[in-house]
């Protein structure tokens, strides 16, 4: 217990100790996050929720080609193409001022409500932008013909699109 308190005394005889105890704990509390909070950037797989579309058809774009991407790596699909339909295109939420007059006249009241769309710069503001609907796909592949690999395909569109089986067509 002594060698402690001698240390411990030795310690804090250095000039500025507790400046140089606040850097390394810092660093301490820097090096701990940095490892298990920071995650690793991996450039191979996006984020479909941050990433922007300027139109209905890219989107559809992204979809066929990542759907025929990743279609094409189940075994015995082979090569395929994919075509997806949508119901319509994207769709916005707009931010809105309600404005309510009551006037009487008469004995009678009147209540007028009106919705007036908020802009900035000229420019609506958006809460929320809705993505367009898939209506239907239809995938040509090779290994289609066998219907094992028919039905892992179907699976696959059905969990990656949440598409009802209806609206799905697989041909060889």
């Amino acid at each position: 217990m002594s060698k402690i308190k001698e240390f411990w005394a030795k310690l804090k005889s250095i000039r500025h100790f507790e400046i140089w105890v606040a850097v390394v704990i810092g660093l301490l509390v820097c090096v701990i996050y940095f490892s298990f909070f920071s995650q690793p950037k991996n450039d191979s797989i996006e984020n479909d929720t941050t990433k922007e579309y300027s139109s209905a058809e890219e989107y559809v774009d992204y979809l066929e080609n990542k759907l025929c991407n990743v279609l094409s790596r189940i075994s015995g699909v082979g090569d395929c193409s994919v075509i997806i339909t949508l119901e319509s295109g994207f769709s916005y939420e707009y931010a809105t001022e309600t404005d309510t007059k009551t006037t009487v006249s008469g004995g009678t009241e009147t209540t007028i409500t009106t919705e007036t769309v908020i802009l900035v710069s000229n420019e609506p503001v958006i809460i929320k932008e809705n993505y367009p609907v898939i209506k239907g796909v239809v995938i040509v592949a090779k290994g289609a013909e066998n219907f094992s690999i028919k039905m892992d395909i179907l699976e696959a569109v059905e969990t990656v699109l949440e598409v009802d089986s209806d609206n799905i067509t697989i041909l060889s």
